[in-house]
């Protein structure tokens, strides 16, 4: 059996985010919750210990999320956040324009791991991402939703 192993998309400010975080999962967490079991297990009777049962939910939570961490970084792709291109990549800042309403919009293209739409941070797997990376200034592109399609011109690259 053959896993696939997914690409991850980071800038190096989110992949520092990541590896921070797993230092207090693995430093501070860890070893916190490894106590916590061990004091629940003291008190006795496991069966009916609700004490014991959390700090053993916790503890699993915190593997998995070590787990999960692990992967995400072994598995990065920095994005090299270059100044300047022609053309619509992973890293860009996009300033597009929605034909239907002239309204005006700028996003940056993230990896999915660091889409955040109240940053205006869009993962490179959105609809308007896909339509987008490859196309230089001045294209003008449909873009395939889940409400419907729409067309969308590339005003600016950053």
């Amino acid at each position: 059996m053959t896993s696939e192993k997914k690409e991850v998309y980071l800038t190096s400010a989110g992949l520092e985010e990541l590896k921070e975080e797993l230092d207090i999962l693995r430093k501070e967490k860890r070893p916190a919750i490894i106590n916590a079991v061990k004091e629940a297990r003291a008190l006795g009777d496991l069966s009916e210990n609700a004490d014991y049962h959390a700090a053993r939910e916790e503890q699993g939570m915190i593997e998995g999320r070590i787990q999960d961490l692990e992967y995400l970084i072994d598995n990065a792709i920095i994005i090299k956040e270059e100044v300047s291109s022609d053309k619509v990549k992973i890293g860009s800042n996009v300033k597009i324009k929605y034909i239907e309403d002239s309204s005006v919009e700028e996003y940056k293209i993230v990896g999915s791991m660091e889409a955040d739409p109240f940053e205006n941070k869009i993962s490179n797997e959105s609809p308007i991402a896909k339509a987008i990376i490859g196309k230089k200034k001045g294209a003008t592109v449909s873009v395939e939703s889940p409400n419907g399609k729409y067309d969308i011109e590339i005003i600016e690259i950053k």
